[in-house]
């Protein structure tokens, strides 16, 4: 690890408790509204916590949130602070790409990458909920294998069984990586995946189950704070603090 960017951003993710890179084998299965809810709901119980979103083509976390892409601020101390909404600090790059997409491939991507892990300076939070983009890609590869020490991954599926076998795929391979411990929340479903979950060797911390409140709530806080599965959130929640 040569690169002095990957030293300073293990030491800073050194520092959080609780560090989740949440992950998805296909798109679709509503991994960024996961790491959104799951960061939002932590801030708002008095918990220092933070979302960073590393997906530089389509990020939509901003979305979720209702935040414009002119009312995001960072401000320099010590590297660059988060915008602050309540308690959840929050970092994407579309405050300087203006919401355009940002086609970086192969090198420029992973030194992107490399520069907002090393440069943000998130403060003492308890919990960071990192959301990335579907599948597994060469920037994935690097985070999982440069900060394998200070970084949790935390997969979101669906029930569907054609997605099921990609899933297990990218289980084998995160137990490649050396991760002993791999995380799954099930979206959208009923508990469906549990066995499979168990089976696969991840700990299964629960469900959210599908809502039509949610396509209603999006852009506005208050009501996803008060969304009719609130109770799941919480509970998938309360396990992620006390692993």
């Amino acid at each position: 690890m040569s690169d002095p960017r990957l030293l300073r951003a293990l030491k800073t993710l050194s520092e959080i408790k609780h560090t989740y890179v949440v992950l998805s084998s296909k798109g679709g299965v509503g991994k960024s509204t996961v790491s959104t809810l799951l960061a939002l709901y932590a801030s708002s119980m008095g918990i220092p916590s933070g979302l960073l979103d590393l997906d530089f083509v389509n990020p939509s976390t901003h979305v979720i949130l209702g935040l414009r892409v002119e009312d995001i601020v960072y401000r320099e101390e010590k590297g660059v602070i988060p915008h602050r909404t309540g308690l959840l600090s929050y970092f994407t790059i579309v405050a300087y790409t203006k919401d355009l997409p940002l086609a970086l491939r192969g090198e420029s991507a992973r030194s992107a990458l490399r520069e907002i892990l090393s440069i943000v300076n998130w403060g003492n939070l308890e919990l960071l909920l990192v959301d990335t983009p579907p599948g597994i890609s060469d920037e994935h590869l690097e985070i999982l294998y440069s900060l394998r020490g200070v970084i949790k991954p935390l997969v979101v599926a669906t029930p569907s069984r054609l997605a099921w076998h990609s899933v297990l795929k990218l289980v084998s391979l995160l137990r490649d990586m050396g991760y002993r411990r791999i995380y799954f929340v099930e979206n959208m479903g009923s508990g469906e995946l549990v066995t499979q979950a168990r089976e696969a060797g991840a700990e299964y911390l629960g469900y959210i189950p599908f809502t039509r409140q949610l396509e209603f709530s999006i852009g506005n806080i208050s009501k996803l704070l008060e969304l009719d599965v609130k109770t799941h959130i919480n509970e998938i929640l309360e396990k992620l603090l006390s692993t």
